[in-house]
């Protein structure tokens, strides 16, 4: 059995409407522009400051709009998702055949948590490694290293299923084997770049990957 590495964003859930609500919220309240839907698209996969920072070019600005972007997250954009069709029974289907689910994602570990909670099939993940508030803690590489300690695997034993490169690129600096899928803000091109070992139309691919 293999111990199966989720990505939240773009992977389980379709976020891009609570993000970009945030992303936007943020700036207007930095006094900044809001750029446009296909701009904001691109904050949802790397760490909130590596985003905010080379557009703001400020320290504390960045710190501020952080700020921002989790205060509207708490309140609202958690819940501003929808679960990808057929990801639910994938992972239904995945526990009972004996495979150890976690969730890793860059998104910080406290809101990550409560989307789990919410989510009808969140019981079935043994963990969540999401970020720390202050940032220390947000590359996927380190996010699984958490996990591989955590839940005390090998790599060997460890799949990381991501829609980006940056869940590609985790895997890769752990020499553990990834699954790109293309359902989410990656695409096919960003994915084959990174050297996914895998890259999948449809979540049901997972029951054939995975038995």
């Amino acid at each position: 059995m293999k111990v199966l590495f989720f990505d939240l964003d773009g992977t389980l859930i379709d976020s891009a409407i609570g993000i970009t609500r945030c992303v936007a919220y943020a700036l207007e309240k930095s006094g900044e522009a809001v750029p446009s839907e296909q701009e904001l698209r691109r904050w949802i996969g790397p760490p909130l400051r590596d985003s905010f920072s080379p557009l703001l070019n400020d320290a504390e600005k960045t710190e501020a709009a952080v700020r921002f972007y989790r205060e509207r997250f708490e309140t609202d954009g958690w819940a501003e998702h929808t679960v990808y069709e057929g990801i639910a029974n994938v992972i239904e289907v995945l526990a009972e055949r004996g495979h150890r689910l976690a969730v890793v994602t860059a998104k910080n570990d406290g809101h990550a948590r409560k989307i789990i909670r919410h989510l009808p099939f969140g019981h079935h993940f043994e963990m969540v490694s999401g970020a720390s508030l202050d940032g220390r803690i947000s590359y996927k590489s380190q996010l699984i290293e958490i996990a591989m300690e955590s839940m005390q695997v090998e790599a060997k034993d460890c799949i990381m299923i991501g829609d980006r490169h940056m869940d590609i690129d985790g895997a890769r600096h752990h020499e553990i084997s990834s699954v790109g899928v293309l359902w989410g803000f990656g695409g096919f091109d960003e994915l084959s770049r990174a050297q996914a070992d895998h890259i999948i139309e449809k979540p049901e691919q997972l029951l054939t990957l995975f038995h």
